[in-house]
């Protein structure tokens, strides 16, 4: 049986990390047994959670999990889609994870009241000075990706724009890409969950709520893939 190292449910949402929310969604859709255990990012492959374990191969990087899940039993997430509809499907999956993500980050981890109540306790009984060091890894990290170089509110106007743009792209339709579910609504789900948790305050988040149907699709999404956490925060 498959084997999927996430963090566990935190910040309201079944796991912090939208990767691993994306990949869950994603064996679920294939139909897929699946355990889900805790781990450090130490402990993955490529340093980063999620990674999973399966018929003794370790695969880090939601990506390439998704990859691997299609390669070894056959599955396409995209079934129905053609060329172009794969192509957009892709397209809106780097802009969320290659951009509104860095928003998010910095959302969570650079306001300090945030940092406080969130982050900041992944760290509960670590030696003194890791979440400090921690900390300062992903404000450089935020700094070389481009997003940490801009203000807090500049950022958030950036996320705002990826977040419109997806709402536009969403529309009334039940799923990104029309009645049927492909794979990147498994990242789209993440991202936005991870962005309207209201575990969290920020302009991000009040940009977000303003889309009344990127709310919806979270919890129609929500309750199809993790109908005990829908119920749980009725």
């Amino acid at each position: 049986m498959i084997k999927l190292f996430g963090f566990g449910p935190a910040f309201g949402l079944p796991d912090p990390s939208p990767f691993v929310l994306k990949t869950e969604v994603q064996l679920k859709m294939a139909g897929l047994a699946y355990i889900k255990e805790r781990a450090a990012p130490q402990a993955a492959p490529k340093g980063k959670i999620p990674f999973i374990e399966d018929g003794g191969a370790r695969i880090g990087d939601s990506t390439y999990i998704r990859q691997h899940i299609e390669q070894t039993y056959r599955f396409d997430f995209d079934a129905g889609l053609c060329t172009a509809g794969r192509a957009q499907a892709w397209a809106i999956e780097r802009m969320l994870e290659d951009h509104l993500y860095f928003a998010m980050i910095q959302m969570r981890w650079m306001d300090e009241a945030n940092f406080a109540k969130g982050p900041a306790h992944f760290f509960d009984g670590a030696p003194a000075g890791t979440r400090e060091a921690v900390r300062e890894h992903v404000r450089e990290e935020l700094r070389a990706q481009g997003f940490g170089r801009h203000s807090s509110a500049e950022i958030a106007e950036l996320g705002g724009r990826s977040l419109a743009t997806l709402s536009v792209l969403l529309g009334d339709k039940p799923y990104l890409m029309g009645d049927q579910a492909c794979g990147a609504d498994a990242t789209v789900f993440a991202m936005v969950a991870a962005v309207l948790t209201p575990f969290f305050e920020g302009e991000l988040r009040r940009l977000a709520e303003r889309h009344g149907n990127l709310a919806a699709y979270r919890d129609r999404m929500l309750e199809q893939y993790f109908p005990l956490a829908a119920r749980a925060a009725a």
